[in-house]
C-alpha cells in the first residue's frame, strides 16, 4: 500500500507559525491558549521532522518556552505565566503588523520598476481661484489687523511713564515751610490748591505728616477748618542752614 504524504507550508520562523496556528483555529491573539497551542505546534514540528525537513533552532526554542510556559501554569499562582503570555502576545502583534506592511509595499514595488530622476515641471504663478467680495474683504480685515500688531506702538504711548514729573518728599517740605514762613498759620486746604498732579498732592501730603511726626508743626482745628502752624522752635529750625533758601 502506498504511503500518503502531504505538503507542509513552508513558515519564516517560529512567530509565523504560531500565528498560522491562531489564525487557523481562530484563537485570540491577547488571551492565548497555552496548552492547547504547545500540543499542536510539537504536531508540527514532528510533521517536519517526518518531511525531512530542517528545522532550526528558532523552532525548538520557541517549543522550550511554551512546555516552560504550560508549567508555570500549573502552579498555584499564575502571574509569572501571565506575565510571559502577555510578552508572547505582544511579539506576534508586532510581526503580524511587520508581515501586513511588508505586503503592503510589495504591493507598491517590484524589481521590475523603472525609477528616473523627477522632472523639472514648469510653474504657473497665475492665481486662478475665485473668490467674493465677501472673502476678500475678510481677507483684507485679517492681513491688516495682523500688520498693526507687529508696528511697534507710537511715542506718545510712553510719554506718561517718560515724561512723568518725579516729586521728591522733601521739596514739598520746603514748600510747606515756605508758605508758614509767611504766615503764622495757613488753612491745611490751602496746602494742595496750587498742584493737581497726583504726585504733587500725594508728596504734599507725606511732607505734612513728616512736619508733624518731627514736632515742626501742628494741625489745630477740624476736618473742614483745620489749620496748619508751626509749633514752638518751628521758625528757628526754618531759618537754620538746612533750611535756609540758598
Amino acid at each position: 500500500m502506498e504511503k500518503l504524504s502531504y505538503r507542509l507550508p513552508v513558515f519564516e520562523g517560529p512567530l509565523d507559525l504560531l500565528l498560522y496556528l491562531i489564525a487557523k483555529n481562530k484563537l485570540n491573539i491577547c488571551e492565548i491558549p497555552i496548552a492547547e497551542l504547545l500540543d499542536q505546534y510539537t504536531e508540527h514540528i514532528q510533521a517536519m521532522k517526518e518531511q525531512d525537513m530542517d528545522i532550526a533552532s528558532d523552532f525548538l526554542e520557541m517549543a522550550a518556552r511554551l512546555v516552560y510556559m504550560k508549567t508555570v501554569y500549573l502552579l498555584p499562582k499564575h502571574e509569572e505565566a501571565d506575565e510571559l503570555r502577555r510578552e508572547l502576545s505582544g511579539q506576534l502583534l508586532e510581526y503580524q503588523e511587520c508581515k501586513r506592511v511588508a505586503r503592503v509595499l510589495a504591493e507598491h514595488f517590484s524589481f521590475n520598476a523603472f525609477v528616473r530622476e523627477p522632472a523639472e515641471i514648469q510653474v504657473d504663478p497665475t492665481y486662478r481661484r475665485n473668490h467674493t467680495p465677501a472673502e476678500l474683504f475678510h481677507a483684507y480685515h485679517n492681513a491688516v489687523g495682523r500688520g498693526r500688531r507687529l508696528i511697534p506702538p507710537p511715542p506718545e504711548a510712553f510719554s506718561h511713564l517718560i515724561t512723568h514729573k518725579t516729586v521728591t518728599v522733601s521739596s514739598r517740605i520746603i514748600y510747606v515751610l515756605r508758605r508758614l514762613w509767611q504766615r503764622d498759620g495757613i488753612r491745611y486746604e490751602e496746602l494742595f490748591e496750587e498742584k493737581r498732579d497726583k504726585s504733587d498732592l500725594v508728596a504734599t501730603f507725606l511732607a505734612v505728616l513728616e512736619l508733624v511726626k518731627g514736632k515742626r508743626v501742628r494741625i489745630e482745628g477740624g476736618s473742614c477748618s483745620a489749620v496748619v502752624k508751626l509749633i514752638n522752635g518751628g521758625v528757628k529750625n526754618w531759618r537754620s542752614r538746612n533750611f535756609r533758601e540758598q
